[in-house]
């Protein structure tokens, strides 16, 4: 449904809703009532095309969540302004308030107001009205309309009655006509009365050219607190007959029996717990040709408009009411018109009822029946449904069986499931406002607890048997990190050792290399003498040479000292060969002992290297000495936590 229509209508829903239902319990319209979630909160709004302005909702809504809309304050503010206006006061408004009446009157009079008319005065006109159509057309079983919520319902919700209502106007619509076109008061009409739904009699196309505004005694006398009200009096312009009793339950009644003798069946249905309940049984009534009473006279209120919806709360407890409306009966009947001629009024008692009701034909004779004859129409608003859509409502709140669609507890505010999975159905409720399916629901999530209970018991034997692994592997990390502490420390040990060693080694090479260069001088030194031999055996040859030559002078004398000298140039060549072949052995040691020197550097250095890394290790041995400790520490922590965790 279109949004715009929700709280806009005279019935709304204020701030204080809690979505509690009482309002849908007491609603006779299953499609007013609109069930919404706003920010987590549940609310009921009304649908101001749906409703009917019964007021049932704010009779019921222990929260005061419900509230009514009407005329008060701009017929206050026309009035100061200078509208021109005059007031139609139902005859209720002296019942509620006989003391407040003449004052509040002659307040309005004080503000601008014209005419005071009362709409007693327009309930004789129906009642003559009524009796003059229903003798003339023999409309046996007719539906009084004084009450416009009986009106829209069966506008609305029971078409097949709206030929059956008796086509004359209400009193307060009569007393209108009455002023207007007899009268010939040109001035907007204001009606001071109980009833919140007077206003829609009002906004009829047919009306509205008559009154302009709906003035309900609450609203009424809320705006007038606080003015002091003793210094002004008046009263209403038009006397009037049993008019005045209308208000009470069986007044219309009363008024028929008056005129038509007590044999006359008048059916009398007053509130809303019975008048929208007899309204739908009595169309069946109708359609199936069944016997029908003479009239049927419906009210809203079960205590007639006495206490209609409009009226302060309280007053329904007031008894005072009830004395005043029994002491206009008995003043009207005694005829304030022309109580010395009893035989010429149809009030009086003393005269019999054929005659009473010439009287009151002769009283009205000047009116125009057709004025006061008005028009219903067929509104069918009523929801509906096939089966398949009741079915998906049902679907929405799983009521899959006849006991559970049977349970009809009402704690939604509907009377039966069935009008629920209809709400439901018609997008007017949720199926979490169903108390048994929110059961269920729960239900369900009990049992899904009871599951999750029982697999966390389960949960909780594997993790203690988790947790009893986990210790394991804790003890095994603590063995592990106990090896890895006894291995780190040997390994420093070893680590320390090697260090003092390699110090050694390097220590060794550089004596080697010192004993080294001793041999490379020693071998350079060897190579200087060995030059001075050769020098030495190159003078050796010389001589032997020369010793040579003189003995080959010197002939057979010179023999034996030549042969010396072949031996000492033999010595000298053998001397020279040891010589060079030395100098070969040196010339190859040499290098090969640099060669070496070289190596010897090189193994210093990577010695050096080892050293220094030997000392980084046993450094870090140490470090990881003070981790495995601190480890070893966490691992106990985690120990104690997982311990913990599992108790």
């Amino acid at each position: 449904m279109e949004m715009s229509k929700l709280n806009s209508g005279l019935v709304y829903t204020n701030e204080k809703c809690i979505g509690c239902n009482h309002c849908i319990s007491a609603c006779p319209v299953l499609e007013a009532n609109y069930s919404l979630e706003e920010n987590g909160k549940d609310l009921i709004y009304v649908n101001g095309d749906a409703c009917v302005h019964c007021g049932a909702c704010i009779d019921a809504c222990h929260h005061h969540a419900r509230d009514y809309r009407d005329d008060t304050e701009q017929f206050l503010g026309d009035l100061k302004k200078g509208e021109p206006i005059s007031i139609l006061v139902a005859p209720a408004f002296i019942a509620n308030y006989p003391k407040e009446y003449g004052k509040v009157l002659g307040y309005l009079k004080s503000l601008g107001a014209k005419h005071i008319i009362s709409v007693s005065f327009g309930a004789d006109i129906t009642t003559w009205g009524y009796l003059n159509y229903i003798t003339k057309h023999n409309f046996k079983g007719g539906i009084s309309q004084p009450c416009p919520a009986i009106v829209d319902y069966i506008e609305k919700y029971v078409p097949d009655l709206v030929p059956k209502i008796v086509p004359v106007h209400s009193p307060m619509m009569c007393a209108a006509i009455y002023a207007k076109k007899y009268m010939k008061i040109s001035d907007k009409l204001a009606f001071i009365g109980p009833c919140i739904a007077k206003k829609s009699e009002i906004m009829r196309p047919d009306n509205r050219q008559y009154v302009s505004y709906n003035v309900t005694f609450s609203h009424l006398m809320e705006a007038l607190k606080g003015v002091s009200l003793s210094s002004y009096s008046a009263v209403d312009e038009l006397e009037y007959g049993l008019g005045s009793i209308y208000p009470q339950p069986g007044g219309l009644k009363e008024n028929v029996e008056h005129f038509l003798g007590k044999d006359v069946l008048v059916r009398q249905i007053e509130g809303e717990s019975h008048a929208y309940h007899f309204l739908k049984e009595y169309a069946k009534r109708v359609k199936s040709g069944k016997q029908l009473p003479f009239m049927v006279d419906a009210l809203n209120c079960g205590e007639g408009c006495l206490h209609g919806t409009g009226v302060e709360p309280g007053t329904a407890e007031n008894d005072d009411v009830l004395f005043e409306i029994n002491r206009q009966r008995n003043q009207a009947k005694a005829s304030r018109q022309d109580r010395k001629k009893a035989k010429g009024s149809p009030w009086g008692e003393g005269i019999p009822y054929e005659k009473r009701f010439a009287n009151f034909n002769a009283q009205f004779a000047e009116l125009k029946l057709e004025d006061f004859i008005c028009k219903y129409q067929n509104k069918n608003m009523a929801a509906s449904l096939s089966d398949q859509q009741v079915e998906s409502g049902f679907a929405e709140m799983k009521k899959d069986s006849a006991e559970k669609r049977g349970i009809d507890c009402g704690a939604c505010g509907y009377e039966s499931c069935r009008q629920m999975a209809e709400a439901i159905a018609l997008g007017l409720n949720r199926k979490e406002n169903c108390m048994h399916y929110e059961k269920d629901a729960l239900q369900e999530e009990q049992q899904r607890m009871q599951e999750l209970a029982e697999q966390l018991k389960i949960s909780q034997r594997q993790k203690q048997e988790l947790y009893e692994e986990v210790i394991q592997e804790f003890q095994q990390i603590r063995i592990s990190m106990g090896e890895l502490a006894e291995g780190n420390q040997a390994s420093a040990e070893d680590s320390t050792k090697i260090a003092e060693a390699v110090g050694g080694m390097s220590s060794f090479t550089e004596m080697l290399r010192g004993s080294m260069q001793q041999v490379v001088d020693a071998v350079q030194g060897y190579d200087v003498m060995n030059e001075d031999i050769i020098k030495i055996s190159n003078q050796t040859g010389m001589l032997a040479l020369n010793a040579g030559i003189e003995a080959a002078r010197s002939g057979e004398a010179g023999r034996g000292f030549a042969v010396i000298a072949n031996r000492v140039r033999d010595l000298s060549e053998q001397t020279k060969e040891a010589v060079a072949t030395g100098k070969g052995q040196s010339a190859i040691l040499i290098p090969a002992i640099k060669r070496l020197d070289e190596e010897t550097v090189q193994f210093v250095e990577n010695i050096e290297r080892i050293n220094e890394r030997t000392s980084a290790l046993a450094a870090s041995s140490q470090e990881i000495a003070a981790q495995t400790e601190m480890v070893d520490d966490i691992v106990d922590r985690l120990a104690e936590r997982m311990k913990e965790v599992a108790d």
